[in-house]
């Protein structure tokens, strides 16, 4: 079971420590905190990756990205592997400005997921 995170967000929010790989290089990147946001459709990478694990970027597409607020802002993309749960997701992800990434609905719904929020917990749900 993993912790809710309550120094960074109030109130409290679940957050996965994902491994990031570039697959031509083997470069790993490990711990990166990630936001469980289940309100978020595509999974968002800090840009501080690219530099870390030697990424090129994407450079002929940018992605429109509208925030819960309506703001409209574009993305740069990478091709990476994002390891979290026992699980390996190769694709394309979105890279972000800031220090911790967000795992949206692009991850999540291939992940069963429990959250116990009154024990400020989440883990990954397996079948006995």
């Amino acid at each position: 079971m993993a912790k809710y995170n309550t120094i960074d967000f109030d109130p409290a929010a679940p957050v996965a420590y994902v491994t990031l790989r570039n697959e031509a290089t083997n470069a790993e990147w490990l711990d990166v905190p990630m936001q469980i946001d289940l309100g978020a459709d595509v999974t968002l990478i800090p840009k501080t990756t690219v530099d870390k694990l030697g990424l090129a970027i994407i450079s002929d597409i940018r992605y429109e990205l509208m925030g819960f607020d309506g703001t409209v802002s574009f993305a740069q993309a990478v091709e990476l592997t994002l390891l979290c749960c026992r699980r390996t997701f190769r694709g394309r992800y979105l890279l972000v400005e800031q220090n911790m990434g967000i795992l949206g609905r692009d991850i999540l719904n291939l992940m069963p997921l429990v959250f116990d929020g009154p024990r400020l917990e989440w883990f990954e749900y397996r079948r006995r």
